[in-house]
């Protein structure tokens, strides 16, 4: 899954709930860098209400269903442990 990504057509973070809050929004990881081993890092195809989203995000203003979020988050830890 590590791929070549330009840095402009990307968001890039090592915050694996944040991931998880994305993808039940649609969003899919479209690579993880392990290049160090002890910090994944995901990167995430931008587009034009990516920014509005992380902005929500970190204001606690999001809203998604416990479940998908729980799912999300075991789907990408098996990602990064399998890699």
């Amino acid at each position: 899954m590590k791929q070549s990504l330009q840095d402009k057509d990307h968001f890039k973070t090592s915050d694996i709930s944040l991931c998880s809050a994305l993808c039940c929004y649609g969003y899919r990881i479209e690579a993880i860098n392990r290049d160090n081993p002890s910090k994944a890092i995901f990167c995430i195809k931008k587009d034009d209400r990516l920014d509005g989203l992380i902005k929500l995000y970190f204001a606690h203003r999001t809203k998604v269903d416990p479940i998908s979020f729980f799912n999300y988050l075991k789907e990408i830890k098996t990602q990064i442990y399998n890699i």
